[in-house]
């Protein structure tokens, strides 16, 4: 097949030195600032060109087996993936979760542009290694790994998904009121926020949050909540967990329905009472959110589409 009819796209990111370009306009002034906090600037400017040459050196690779077309990060949530497209995220781990929810099936390849600097779980691969990655995930002769997605329906219509987890709470450092709903189980709440988490991000996040509560109890975990906090669950598991940060009992809020599993059968509902402040985001990215105020209702399970990493 002629390369020409092939799409690819190499997603990127701003480097740390790029975000303080954009600040202060000039390396000079980035250099000032950066050094007047006692912090190694020759760090960044040696990030920076690593990076740089890792970006230059995989579209010059990827050039001999289809269309490149760079993405940057930045753009993700407005553009429109092609259903054939082959997907390269060149990056951190963070990245290819940002770019995974919002394809709809195309395979992804995570690359590692530092590893020196990146451990990169989602990033198997390195550069040198897309002359012979690339033509074989095109002709579907690479194993995929699947992600389950998590995904928030709210009743005006709008959804969301996520590859890590979902957020539902407060804009900003105050008491989330709200319904919380599983099955049979109702109550009235007010908390910090509720975190529902995929496979994939219940090493992170939802880890912590577990970590935090049996800090506090000082209690021996059940043998399954253990085993979740150490080893977190699969990557393809048919179902999320959820948990609420700081739930607080009082005459009208209850503290009974914490934690527990999700699935596509038996969502999370929850029904807000926020007047104008509460927000919905994914995978840590707090500028794509959805607003969450009162009367509206968010349900919460398994997303009927997946994402695929290339192995």
């Amino acid at each position: 097949m002629d390369p020409l009819t092939r799409r690819i796209v190499l997603v990127v990111r701003k480097t740390r030195l790029e975000d303080l370009l954009a600040r202060f306009n000039t390396v000079e002034q980035a250099r000032f600032y950066v050094e007047h906090l006692g912090a190694d600037f020759g760090d960044y400017e040696a990030e920076h060109r690593t990076y740089q040459q890792a970006v230059q050196a995989a579209e010059a690779t990827l050039r001999r087996y289809g269309r490149v077309q760079r993405l940057d990060r930045g753009f993700l949530p407005n553009f429109l993936f092609a259903p054939d497209a082959l997907v390269v995220v060149l990056g951190q781990d963070g990245l290819v979760a940002n770019t995974l929810k919002y394809l709809s099936g195309q395979p992804v390849i995570g690359v590692n542009p530092d590893p020196a600097r990146w451990d990169g779980v989602l990033l198997p691969f390195k550069v040198e290694d897309l002359g012979a990655i690339a033509p074989q995930a095109q002709a579907g002769k690479r194993a995929l790994r699947k992600v389950t997605m998590a995904r928030v329906r709210l009743s005006d219509g709008q959804e969301l998904h996520a590859v890590n987890d979902i957020f539902v709470g407060p804009r900003s450092h105050v008491s989330a009121r709200y319904e919380i709903a599983l099955g049979e189980q109702r109550e009235v709440q007010s908390s910090s926020g509720v975190i529902v988490s995929t496979g994939l991000g219940s090493t992170g996040w939802f880890r912590s949050l577990l970590a935090g509560a049996a800090g506090i109890s000082g209690q021996p975990l059940k043998a399954r909540v253990k085993e979740l906090r150490e080893k977190g669950f699969p990557w393809d598991a048919d179902h999320l967990h959820f948990t609420v940060r700081e739930p607080f009992p009082s005459q009208t809020t209850q503290t009974g329905l914490v934690f527990g599993q999700v699935t596509a059968r038996q969502p999370l509902k929850l029904l807000s009472q926020m007047s104008g402040y509460g927000v919905i985001f994914s995978d840590g990215i707090e500028a794509d959110y959805l607003e969450f105020n009162s009367g509206m209702l968010a349900t919460i399970d398994v997303a009927d589409r997946s994402g695929y990493l290339v192995q």
